[in-house]
């Protein structure tokens, strides 16, 4: 019989330095990518006096742009082409590695007490892998929303439910950030081959399934999927075309040649 749903994975748990926690979703063995989107870390929640939090210190990138989203708390963005951009929930900073950029990021809480985000990757298609670096920030009016019926979704990246984010991607994708009240169901089309939801707070129902709060379910190409939260829920929606290709990952590096990879690494090594 068929079903919506392809596989359900549960994010891995990890720490950052300063104590910051992340469940990361993907890649995992059983599941590398969705649509372009080879990396996605649930950052937090963590709690922190306000004014501090945990840095992420100066790394290389190759062959991918990040996505960094908060829900809480605040970041600050440092990079070798000299931005210097600070990060609010509800913006967008979209950073594309190309050939290569270094980058650290400075997360801190703010009178809420918490930080708590997501950060993604997104692979480069092959025609543009190699080209220059490149950062952008978008403020909140980038991102439009779609209410009703006890739904409310921020279409951070890409086109869903028929509106359009304003930040400017590589291949077609799409990343929503999802809030459903007890009950309110939601429909998403089948105008992505692959799509996938992951459950930060709360419990999503499916015909067949339940997912919940750490759990990733990818669906099956070709159908219309219903989501009902069961409870009050957070969830993110991403997806889009399959890239040209796969994709390897070594470290902080994305590239579709191992050969490159091995590259990065040495001319890292070399300073």
């Amino acid at each position: 019989m068929e079903t919506d749903l392809e596989l359900v994975l549960v994010a891995r748990h990890a720490d950052l330095p300063g104590g910051l926690h992340v469940r990361r979703a993907l890649p995992q063995r059983q599941r590398r990518m969705v649509g372009p989107f080879v990396f996605v870390d649930r950052m937090g929640p963590t709690a922190y006096p306000p004014g501090e939090g945990a840095d992420v210190l100066s790394h290389p990138h190759i062959g991918l742009s990040t996505l960094t989203w908060l829900f809480a708390g605040e970041g600050l963005h440092k990079d070798s082409l000299g931005t210097v951009q600070r990060l609010l929930p509800g913006e967008v900073n979209w950073m594309t590695a190309g050939g290569g950029i270094v980058h650290a990021e400075f997360l801190r809480a703010a009178a809420g007490g918490q930080v708590h985000g997501v950060q993604t990757w997104v692979a480069l298609p092959q025609r543009l892998e190699e080209c220059a670096p490149s950062f952008e920030h978008y403020g909140r009016d980038a991102v439009p929303e779609v209410d009703g019926d006890g739904i409310r979704a921020r279409i951070v990246a890409g086109s869903l439910f028929g509106r359009t984010s304003s930040v400017r991607t590589s291949s077609p994708l799409f990343y929503v950030e999802v809030r459903m009240e007890p009950g309110a169901a939601l429909s998403l089309s089948r105008e992505y081959e692959e799509r996938a939801a992951f459950v930060l707070e709360g419990r999503v129902a499916l015909p067949e399934a339940v997912l919940g709060p750490g759990e990733i379910g990818f669906f099956a190409r070709g159908r219309e999927i219903l989501l009902r939260a069961e409870e009050e829920s957070l969830l993110l929606l991403l997806g889009g075309e399959p890239l040209d290709g796969p994709r390897f990952i070594s470290w902080n590096f994305v590239s579709s040649s191992r050969e490159r990879l091995a590259q990065a690494a040495a001319d890292w090594r070399g300073g």
